[in-house]
């Protein structure tokens, strides 16, 4: 069953479903299910999301801003516009270098 508290064929503006927290990084699911989902964070510049193991196959979308993705200690620099596959279980991290927002799309598989 699919999780959404969107309607489908209405138009939304994607940066602004989710604001900034000075404090916290800020998730905003759009949708999801078992088999994955698509949600958007955002980050205060400065903010770090600390290292963790990828729980699907991922695309990482840098919808506004600049980060520092880390990605098996490589670390990427990504621009507004970018983006980035990432497999399941991998280790990473991010850094807003700016104000940011992302969006994730998240694929799981057996």
């Amino acid at each position: 069953m699919l999780n959404t508290d969107y309607k489908f064929g209405e138009v939304f503006p994607l940066a602004s479903q989710v604001e900034k927290n000075d404090l916290k990084v800020e998730f905003k699911d759009i949708m999801n299910n078992n088999n994955g989902g698509i949600a958007l964070l955002a980050f205060s510049a400065g903010l770090d999301l600390a290292k963790h193991l990828a729980p699907a196959e991922v695309m990482v979308y840098l919808v506004e801003g600049e980060i520092i993705f880390t990605m098996n200690d490589n670390p990427l620099h990504l621009h507004k516009g970018d983006f980035l596959l990432m497999g399941n279980g991998v280790p990473h991290s991010v850094h807003a270098v700016t104000d940011s927002k992302v969006m994730l799309i998240k694929i799981k598989h057996d």
